[in-house]
């Protein structure tokens, strides 16, 4: 059996050098969290270098939409106690009057132009499981958006997107309340975006 020699303490590395390892770990631990994920996670950017490499927009563009989701949620919440037996009686009485067909044309299309700065919501109202079909298209420059959802208490983000130039897919209702996107023009000029929907929803309502 082969015994590896124990090594010497002229080998071992003293307390001075253990100390500055650990100095330096520490310092570049720091300057990771100060120059990288703060400015792309928070928008926060105390030395500059992270509006250089683009990440601080990134990190503004998440904190605006998680407040806005934030917002819209609060708000959501402080009427719904007061609208629900209203909301109930209402969806007794016209039930899926405008229930869309989830195949063929689209049944709907919402288009509206964005200046720098500006932003915009569409909303549709789902119950739990419902089935709706999208399509983004963006012109002109390039959109910020969130898909997102509340009701009930509850929320959800479906995705977000930065920089899109348009998309198109499904939202499958994880509960029952408004599902919809929330968009924000960051670049500096104007852009037009049309959004097409096909599917069963109850109302399409336009928060702006």
């Amino acid at each position: 059996m082969f015994n590896a020699q124990k090594p010497s303490l002229a080998e071992l590395p003293s307390s001075a050098q253990l100390l500055r390892s650990t100095v330096i770990a520490a310092i570049s631990a720091v300057a990771i969290l100060v120059t990288v994920i703060l400015p792309a996670e928070y928008g926060i950017d105390p030395t500059g270098v992270g509006r250089v490499l683009g990440l601080t927009e990134m990190g503004e563009i998440k904190r605006e939409l998680s407040e806005e989701a934030e917002r819209d949620h609060g708000a959501d919440t402080s009427i719904g106690d007061q609208s629900t037996l209203f909301a109930g009686f209402l969806d007794l009485l016209v039930g899926k009057a405008h229930a869309q067909a989830a195949t063929g044309a689209w049944t709907e299309e919402v288009a509206f132009t964005l200046a720098p700065g500006e932003t915009y919501e569409v909303k549709l109202t789902m119950n739990e499981d419902d089935v709706a079909e999208y399509r983004m298209i963006v012109e002109g420059a390039r959109v910020n958006f969130e898909l997102h959802a509340h009701g009930a208490g509850q929320s959800i983000t479906y995705e977000r997107g930065r920089g899109s130039a348009g998309a198109e897919g499904k939202i499958i209702a994880a509960f029952t309340g408004d599902h919809g996107w929330f968009w924000r023009n960051r670049d500096n000029q104007s852009l037009t975006v049309t959004l097409q929907v096909r599917g069963t929803y109850s109302e399409l309502k336009k928060a702006n």
